[in-house]
């Protein structure tokens, strides 16, 4: 798959990396709050033994899933050093890595659900499908993402930053690059109900 720009794709790496990143923490501290009802219904449905979030800033989504699985079996990377160090402190016993989405540090098959949030949509588009393979690859079996929703590939002006964040049918793109994919929920999460903000999300099954 392209790789897009080399350029573009360590300029936003860069970005998240450093002080933009780190008022991104500041400004999302409680962001997780009421998203329990989300995870107890993903979890209750669907059996997952380990999970990784690719993207966990400080850790919100793993927080509510460490109060249903084992907190050696939880996963989360991110590339920004200080939401790893507060992460690590709010969660103790999860697994904390620093690692770009585009390359993960797992075997393949290694986890029941691979999922991120509100990290897709500041992927450049040519290295998006790089990414959605790395999160495939891990994945024995479930797919997560929550992202802004656009039927078609749309930049949206994102705090003066220029190239950091793009809307699209993500469901319609993991189905369009990975046949072995397929919808098993999709749905809404609004603004109202635990910091979401406004996110589509899609639960996808890996098959044979």
């Amino acid at each position: 798959m392209d790789e897009g720009s080399p350029s573009d794709t360590v300029r936003l790496e860069n970005l998240w990396a450093g002080e933009f990143g780190n008022a991104y923490i500041e400004r999302n501290r409680q962001a997780g709050e009421g998203r329990g009802p989300f995870w107890d219904r993903i979890l209750g449905a669907y059996p997952v033994r380990n999970v990784l979030e690719v993207g966990c800033n400080i850790g919100v989504n793993l927080e509510w899933l460490a109060r249903t699985l084992p907190a050696r079996d939880l996963y989360g990377v991110d590339i920004n050093a200080q939401a790893l160090q507060d992460a690590r402190r709010r969660l103790p016993g999860v697994n904390f890595l620093w690692s770009p989405a585009r390359s993960l540090p797992f075997k393949n098959d290694m986890f029941d659900l691979v999922f991120t949030t509100g990290v897709l949509i500041h992927q450049p588009p040519e290295i998006l499908p790089r990414v959605m393979g790395e999160i495939v690859r891990c994945s024995h079996r479930y797919v997560l993402c929550g992202e802004y929703y656009a039927p078609g590939l749309d930049e949206v002006p994102y705090r003066e930053q220029p190239g950091s964040l793009f809307r699209q049918d993500f469901g319609a793109r993991y189905l369009e690059l990975f046949p072995e994919l397929s919808v098993k929920a999709h749905g809404f999460l609004p603004r109202s109900e635990g910091g979401w903000d406004d996110l589509t999300y899609w639960l996808l099954e890996k098959g044979e």
